[in-house]
């Protein structure tokens, strides 16, 4: 009975105070930054979030087929002969669009996210929410993955060692910055979401070793692979496995609230 006496009287002093204006931040002060890949890139769940919390500012540097791991022929994106970044994933034999496919990583949307902000293009980040994973193949080991302290000892050819490279490159270069790390989301096929699975592992792993914040998107967002097909949507999926405008913004108030919920 004391114990609920004593809560009580703080409960008041806290609301007389005025002190519950101050439980969440003013988010139209801060910025906004994320990377991903289809799901992500352009208005999407990102728009839903900064709508939302009210951003100050949305810099978005998502591509799509975009993949954690980096191929063996990826460029920095400092390179002179740089070929650009593109998402195309149709076969081809175009050298220029192979390569550019190939610069299609996070470690070429980070260095070129970085770059817009030191070129005065964009603000330093507050938050960044990263949202990758779908199209990893190459998984690679969370133990080679987190080996040493510098980015130098990380091998990025992997989606663990690509991951670790993204967000530890975006800890040093923004140590104020408030970083999540977002699952891939169900898809309507059984055998994709097996792989998601080990997936999820591996970057829940990375996530506590670096101390960022995961959010379980694949399994509290709301899109479940019950409701969606392969490859005639569903639900909220509109081909099995890209979100439709209302899965968009199922995800985005889902990532909002945990960002709001979260943010310190």
């Amino acid at each position: 009975m004391k114990k609920i006496l004593i809560t009580i009287i703080i409960l008041t002093t806290i609301l007389s105070k005025g002190y519950t204006q101050n439980i969440y931040p003013d988010f139209s002060k801060l910025n906004f930054g994320c990377d991903g890949n289809s799901i992500t890139a352009g208005n999407q769940w990102s728009k839903t979030v900064v709508d939302i919390l009210g951003f100050a500012t949305h810099h978005n540097v998502a591509v799509g087929s975009a993949t954690w791991a980096c191929h063996p022929a990826t460029q920095e994106y400092d390179a002179i002969d740089f070929a650009g970044i593109s998402g195309g994933w149709l076969p081809t034999e175009d050298k220029v669009e192979l390569q550019q496919r190939h610069n299609n990583v996070s470690k070429v949307h980070i260095q070129k996210f970085i770059t817009e902000v030191e070129s005065g293009a964009y603000p330093a980040p507050d938050v960044f929410v990263f949202t990758m994973g779908t199209n990893d193949t190459n998984l690679g080991g969370v133990e080679e993955a987190l080996r040493g302290k510098s980015l130098e000892d990380i091998d990025p050819t992997t989606m663990a060692g690509g991951a670790r490279w993204a967000i530890q490159t975006i800890q040093e270069t923004y140590p104020e910055c408030r970083i999540f790390v977002c699952t891939p989301i169900q898809s309507g096929d059984i055998e994709k979401n097996k792989l998601n699975l080990k997936k999820i592992d591996i970057l829940r792993q990375l996530c506590q070793a670096l101390s960022v914040q995961m959010i379980d998107c694949y399994s509290n967002c709301g899109i479940s692979e019950k409701f969606e097909s392969p490859s005639d949507g569903g639900r909220y999926l509109k081909d099995g496995l890209h979100p439709d405008i209302a899965g968009q913004q199922l995800m985005g108030r889902y990532i909002a609230k945990e960002i709001r919920n979260n943010y310190f």
